[in-house]
């Protein structure tokens, strides 16, 4: 095990230059491109969100809650905490930056997911990365579109959100007080049982999925916020020196002198690109089977996504970890140092509430993302083939239950900056499209 953690970070480290270059300096000439025009039209954002269109495919609505169900969660929550522990404090600067940067990014793909989408039999629409891809670059495109699919199986594999899920129910429960089968085979119990419950939604198809997630997700985002800013008020006088040590750290000379400053920059685009999934090409399969008639309108939509995942569940993670001293118990790392922050900063009983939010966010997680699967899957063969994926998916809930989390990390943050780079390549050479779009009277050069 240790020889396979030691190959996927010897492999990582050879790519993700390349994936940083392409998410923070793409990004970054979208965002001058655009002129940040999608972050000034926020409150038209949120109008459109709300508003409705007819025809097949999903809501906006539905799109941005189903791409949240797999963003919001444990990826805020535990994702926060491993990098806080790996790089401190000010790994947050670094994590906000990427947000607004993915906000554009996100603009930008899911535009062109509706631009640029197939129909299926029954008039539906049918979009993402490897469609735009296809479609729009006709020399490049098929290529990339496969090599984008063939990690997509691989970076929406539960992975992740199994294993930390069933470590906080072990943690938390201690289920051997009650029987003493032990964390190995009470990790078992626990995937099988994640792997029932994800079955039975995630078998029902895109619609079932949405219509499950449409619902949980804003009820849980409330909760966690409510539960966030009141323990945030109650603390309100350690929020400025929390804010004084994030970004005093984040721009610290000793890191720069010492090169720990870069490695601070790449953990925190890692954790945010994780978390908000900006430039991966995700949220553009969701986004893409929308009713939406008009590209811009889904695009503003999606900007949402990182605002609010990234910027504002983070942010209140990060500030309720460092605030409760957690990290000063040097064995937390992970969900479980955001436990005791919350056990700490909410009455004794947060770790509780904690649990019960983050078993939510993970369920609905674990029903989104098989469906990014089917959609490569059925690209790489034939649609009706995709369903297939469901049941590896399943199956991998299980292993992923009793995986080491260094292990998790390493395979997902290799895959996600496989999909990114074609994702990003491609998102760069069709901005064109986009800005076209944007700015209607302007010409495309």
């Amino acid at each position: 095990m240790n020889f396979i953690n030691s190959a996927f970070q010897q492999l990582l480290s050879s790519i993700e230059l390349i994936m940083f270059t392409l998410v923070i300096g793409g990004g970054l000439f979208l965002l001058i491109q655009a002129r940040a025009k999608p972050l000034l039209l926020i409150g038209t954002s949120f109008r459109l969100l709300f508003s409705k269109e007819t025809g097949g495919g999903i809501s906006r609505f539905q799109a941005l809650s189903a791409v949240l169900a797999s963003t919001v969660g444990l990826g805020n929550i535990s994702g926060v905490a491993i990098a806080i522990y790996m790089g401190g404090p000010g790994v947050l600067v670094w994590m906000w930056v990427t947000a607004i940067i993915g906000a554009v990014i996100k603009f930008y793909s899911c535009t062109l997911a509706v631009l640029f989408r197939e129909q299926e039999e029954d008039g539906s629409p049918l979009g993402g990365p490897m469609y735009y891809m296809k479609i729009a670059l006709p020399k490049f495109g098929k290529p990339f579109a496969i090599w984008f699919s063939v990690a997509g199986l691989f970076g929406v594999l539960p992975a992740f959100t199994a294993n930390q899920l069933t470590q906080t129910l072990v943690s938390v429960l201690d289920p051997n007080q009650y029987v003493d089968l032990g964390d190995l085979n009470w990790k078992i119990i626990i995937g099988l049982v994640l792997a029932v419950i994800s079955a039975f939604v995630i078998l029902g198809g895109l619609k079932k999925i949405v219509e499950v997630t449409s619902m949980l997700v804003p009820l849980m985002v409330g909760l966690y916020f409510s539960i966030g800013v009141t323990m945030l008020v109650l603390n309100s006088e350690a929020i400025l020196p929390a804010l004084n040590q994030i970004f005093s750290q984040a721009f610290s000379i000793k890191a720069a002198a010492t090169g720990g400053f870069w490695t601070l920059v790449i953990l925190g685009v890692r954790r945010a690109v994780f978390s908000n999934e900006s430039g991966i090409g995700n949220a553009p399969m969701y986004h893409g089977q929308s009713n939406t008639k008009n590209p811009i309108h889904e695009g503003l939509v999606a900007s949402l996504g990182p605002l609010l995942d990234t910027v504002l569940v983070c942010s209140i993670t990060g500030l309720i970890i460092i605030i409760s001293g957690a990290t000063e118990l040097s064995d937390l790392n992970g969900i479980e140092l955001t436990l005791e922050a919350f056990n700490r900063l909410f009455f004794g009983i947060g770790d509780e509430l904690l649990l019960l939010m983050v078993f939510v966010f993970g369920i609905s997680s674990l029903f989104t993302y098989s469906y990014y699967g089917v959609k490569c899957l059925g690209y790489l063969t034939q649609k009706k083939w995709g369903p297939w994926y469901n049941y590896i998916y399943i199956v991998s809930i299980v292993f992923s239950a009793i995986a080491t989390v260094d292990l998790v990390i390493g395979i997902i943050d290799i895959s996600f900056a496989l999909m990114a780079i074609p994702n990003m390549i491609t998102l760069i050479w069709l901005s064109s499209k986009v800005k076209s779009l944007l700015f209607p009277k302007q010409s495309l050069s």
